[in-house]
């Protein structure tokens, strides 16, 4: 079946699965072992792991962090508590808080709930939230780095500190 579908079309497939809970990426992943060099299987293993593979806080952060310099923001402080919420990354001049989501903390329904009230929170309060999945700063750095440098140069912009640092954040 994965020879036949395109990404996409994979990702459904496995959505749709374990939504009426016939499988879920675990158990695929457990039965993808012993069919290793069967046609497919490699395809659907990637699809896998670039969907569920778990980077550890600390791993998402470090990879995150040479992005936020690459977007030409300074360096941000890390673990405060805004809003009564620990952060990941918070920018106090810039109003601008960000969240980098592992699996490991953000895939129950209790625990995305918490989130969104988080995010609520940040918002009432006048601040610019972010959030970024393990996905995309491990595969799509470019993605997030192209949406820290529009968000830097706004939110620069907002707070009346537009200068030459942040120049880059517009190229």
């Amino acid at each position: 079946m994965s020879l036949r579908l395109d990404r996409p079309g994979i990702e459904r497939m496995i959505n749709e699965a374990d939504k009426y809970n016939l499988t879920n990426p675990p158990q695929l992943r457990k039965a993808l072992e012993a069919r290793a060099g069967e046609p497919g299987a490699a395809k659907l293993r990637r699809i896998l792991d670039r969907r569920t593979f778990r980077l550890t806080k600390e791993e998402l952060e470090r990879r995150f962090l040479p992005l936020v310099r690459k977007a030409g923001l300074p360096v941000p402080l890390t673990g405060q508590i805004v809003n009564e919420f620990e952060v990941d990354f918070y920018w106090p001049d810039l109003g601008l808080v960000v969240e980098t989501d592992g699996l490991r903390y953000h895939r129950t329904p209790a625990e995305q709930a918490r989130d969104r009230l988080r995010d609520q929170a940040h918002t009432a309060a006048g601040l610019t939230q972010l959030r970024f999945t393990h996905e995309q700063v491990r595969y799509e750095p470019d993605h997030v780095l192209a949406v820290l440098r529009r968000t830097a140069a706004i939110v620069a912009q907002r707070s009346g500190q537009a200068s030459s640092r942040f120049a880059i954040a517009t190229k």
